[in-house]
């Protein structure tokens, strides 16, 4: 071409031309709210909205765990007071038997707030399970003990353990759908890992109470009253869980069902109604049937997922303060200030095993996990075993970095594996299934299994390395999900260019 000419070039031309499109699909994106918009649209997210979206859900998943924590820490003081006949370790068979019971509810409730969730909503459902396990953990603080009303003690700590169960059978099924659908691509696991942050907060906080209040009550008084302050506290807590959950968003799937209900022309609604059936009043009854006939190999997946992470979870932070009291005869506050200090560590990292997995994958983290559990179960009881401060802070720490590999990935793997028609109704089936047969039963395993072998220090890592196995087997067959889409939603991202670069990347070049 001469200088200066004037001609037009024809490839600039063809990229202005590209580009005044990509702005026009931008401005459509942006009106979030409008029924009009198709599954292949990509969703630019709001990273204000998205944060005080996960900071809630977080925050409330806390209150939620703080209240289930403060039992796996008092139960051998439970077992005393409300299982006082027999020896100590019929007492304390007995209460993680109780502890049990509330897992054997946990997928009655996933079946039940799943679906709930998919037609009122995700907030108001979750505002729902922060209630009733508040005022179940609240109400166990006023149970009367064993010695003063007999039979009726358990009965009504079991009653109340039901239904604490049953509002945590909808909370990580609603909390890491609310939070996946939310996330851009590339940030899930970060965002996520935020999830199992609110986990461990609640731990932390059950685990620092009861700790202050051994040391400074004393057995008496804790066998007398003390025991009943952790669980009166709920309460309080759980009026701040509540306004948390009801001062968050709908997820912007079920922005635009409510959108298309109310704004739309009959045309309109009836295409929306198509699009999201999956949210009808019949949901369940269609849904159930579909979750098992269509997604029962992703279903056994989940489960032995899940299996093997709750295993290795409840092992750690449930079980082992009553392992170093129990079994090593350590101070019930030395156990629960060394497991503190496991957790605040795990606390520390967790975000960055978030941002571990969107670059490199899922699976490379979850598999870590599961061969650290494997290979590190054996050298790390031995070392607990020993029994110095040093060996058992170094136990802790290998069985702690394993456990962080599955807590800062699960949250952002484990909705990913389903599509969206049936993602929350099938991942708190699966989930609740496998927390209820392998996860809540861990202490109550390990305990039998212990008394059965001559009080063998050991079994609590063999009984880990066999559900690290299964764990492995299910990585293997699991698929890749890091930086891609939900299955069945279109694209989020966190920013237009981003978008620009999504849709460039798959428009073929033109040919001259």
């Amino acid at each position: 071409m001469p200088m200066g000419s004037t001609e037009a070039d024809p490839a600039s031309e063809l990229d202005r031309e590209a580009q005044k499109r990509h702005r026009a699909l931008f401005r459509a994106v942006a009106r979030r709210r409008n029924p009009k918009l198709r599954r292949t649209d990509i969703t630019v997210t709001d990273e204000r909205v998205v944060k005080r979206a996960v900071k809630a859900a977080a925050l409330g998943n806390a209150m939620e765990w703080f209240d289930f924590g403060i039992y796996s820490y008092l139960a051998v003081t439970i077992g005393k007071v409300f299982f006082p006949g027999g020896s100590d370790t019929t007492s304390l068979l007995s209460s993680f038997a109780t502890f049990a019971v509330a897992f054997l509810v946990r997928p009655l409730g996933g079946a039940y707030f799943g679906p709930l969730g998919d037609r009122v909503g995700r907030k108001k459902v979750l505002a729902l399970t922060m209630i009733m396990m508040a005022l179940g953990t609240f109400c166990i603080g006023l149970i009367p003990s064993y010695a003063a009303i007999g039979f009726w003690s358990p009965a009504l700590l079991i009653a109340f353990r039901l239904v604490q169960g049953f509002s945590t059978g909808g909370e990580y099924g609603g909390a890491s759908t609310f939070i996946a659908e939310y996330a851009p691509d590339k940030k899930r696991g970060f965002f996520g890992s935020f999830l199992e942050l609110g986990t461990l907060i609640g731990y932390t906080g059950a685990a620092g109470i009861v700790l202050l209040l051994n040391t400074t009550l004393g057995d008496d008084a804790m066998l007398a009253w003390g025991w009943r302050l952790p669980f009166l506290i709920a309460g309080p807590l759980g009026l701040v869980g509540l306004y948390l959950r009801i001062k968050l968003d709908e997820t912007p799937a079920f922005q635009k069902f409510e959108a298309a209900h109310t704004h739309s022309a009959t045309g309109s609604v009836v295409e929306a109604e198509a699009e999201f059936s999956h949210l009808s009043e019949n949901a369940p009854k269609k849904k159930l049937g579909e979750i098992f006939a269509r997604q029962w190999p992703t279903l056994i997946l989940c489960i032995a997922l899940v299996g093997a992470y709750n295993i290795t979870d409840y092992m750690l932070l449930s079980y082992m303060p009553t392992y170093l009291t129990d079994t090593l005869h350590y101070e019930e506050s030395h156990g629960l200030l060394i497991l503190l200090g496991t957790m605040i560590a795990l606390m520390c990292v967790i975000s960055t095993v978030g941002k571990l997995n969107d670059r490199y994958g899922r699976k490379p983290l979850l598999m870590a996990g599961m061969l650290g559990f494997f290979i590190l179960a054996i050298p790390a009881f031995l070392l607990v075993k020993q029994g110095s401060i040093p060996a058992v802070c170094g136990g802790m720490a290998l069985l702690g970095l394993s456990l962080v590999c599955l807590l800062g990935t699960m949250s952002a793997a484990l909705p990913a594996l389903f599509p969206t028609n049936v993602r929350y109704g099938s991942l708190s089936i699966g989930y609740n299934l496998a927390v209820s047969l392998f996860g809540g039963t861990t202490p109550l395993v390990i305990t039998a299994l212990m008394d059965a072998f001559d009080k063998n220090a050991m079994v609590p890592a063999y009984y880990t390395m066999a559900a690290a196995l299964v764990g492995v087997i299910a990585v293997t067959f699991m698929k890749e999900t890091a930086q891609q889409p939900l299955e069945g939603s279109p694209p989020s991202v966190a920013t237009k260019q981003e978008a620009i670069e999504l849709i460039t990347a798959q428009t073929p070049e033109p040919r001259f």
